[in-house]
């Protein structure tokens, strides 16, 4: 990792006001760092500033108060090499275009043979390269999701920001996403911010996790997971280590959720 964080974030705070004038404060004096190649996820009940959090590392909202640096840099709009992946999948897909279309779309201004080129390889990496010809709407919905990373990476992002992913999909489908994603993330060498629900996703794969407080969303602290890597689906979450973290991470949410908690027993937050 780099010894100058690629995301720096200082003070950030969020409000939303309504139509009648009411405040709805999101966001209040967030803070931390990110290094090159960590893999960063947030936790937090529902409402928190989670999504909000990440649109304003994507440049898609303006904070009220403080900054966010990208690779050195004041992010003011979207930045070079910032990729999304959405968690309504059938939105952010064009149902118009081919599987190899959608995931070209990133790359249009390259040409035609070198964004094919790219499609390919892309398509490769999340194995859907037999299915290039299809429209997104004749695929199961985890091979959506699969189209939708494609694409991200497709321009070989530095950095990857995902919101709740893996939310719309089955327990089966989501396993394999998460793994396929901890692979890709690894071959194609992308920093990753990862918006998550689920307490046990975020352990098994992120290197630090963030966890929020009720709204307004404050870190209520960064816990390093120190697991071994690769990271399986079964062996890693049976390890002793791993329910440590689920439990230390459980209790925060618990704590500083106030009012409006959503905890549940499952390890997810709504």
């Amino acid at each position: 990792m780099a010894d100058v964080p690629l995301i720096r974030v200082a003070g950030l705070s969020r409000t939303f006001t309504g139509r009648r004038g009411q405040r709805t404060p999101a966001l209040d004096d967030v803070g931390f760092v990110q290094a090159e190649d960590e893999l960063v996820a947030v936790v937090g009940p529902s409402g928190c500033g989670k999504t909000t959090l990440l649109r304003c590392l994507a440049g898609l909202e303006r904070p009220d108060n403080g900054m966010i640096w990208y690779d050195g840099s004041p992010v003011t709009a979207i930045p070079a090499g910032v990729s999304i992946v959405f968690q309504d999948y059938h939105r952010s897909l064009f149902p118009w275009l081919t599987v190899r279309e959608n995931v070209r779309f990133p790359v249009r201004p390259l040409g035609r043979a070198v964004g094919r080129r790219l499609a390919g390889e892309a398509l490769s990496m999340v194995g859907l390269t037999d299915f290039a010809d299809h429209h997104p709407w004749q695929l199961s919905g985890g091979m959506q999701q699969r189209v939708a990373i494609a694409r991200a990476i497709v321009s070989s992002p530095r950095y990857l920001l995902m919101d709740e992913p893996f939310a719309s999909v089955d327990a089966q489908t989501r396993a394999a996403l998460e793994q396929l994603t901890l692979s890709v993330a690894v071959r194609v060498g992308v920093t990753v911010l990862l918006v998550t629900h689920d307490i046990d996703e975020a352990i098994l794969m992120a290197d630090r996790v963030l966890v929020l407080s009720g709204r307004p969303g404050r870190i209520l602290k960064e816990v390093p997971i120190d697991l071994p890597r690769p990271r399986d689906e079964v062996e890693t979450r049976a390890l002793p280590r791993f329910q440590d973290y689920r439990r230390e991470v459980h209790g925060l949410i618990g704590s500083g959720s106030g009012s409006g908690s959503d905890q549940g027993a499952s390890g997810s937050y709504p």
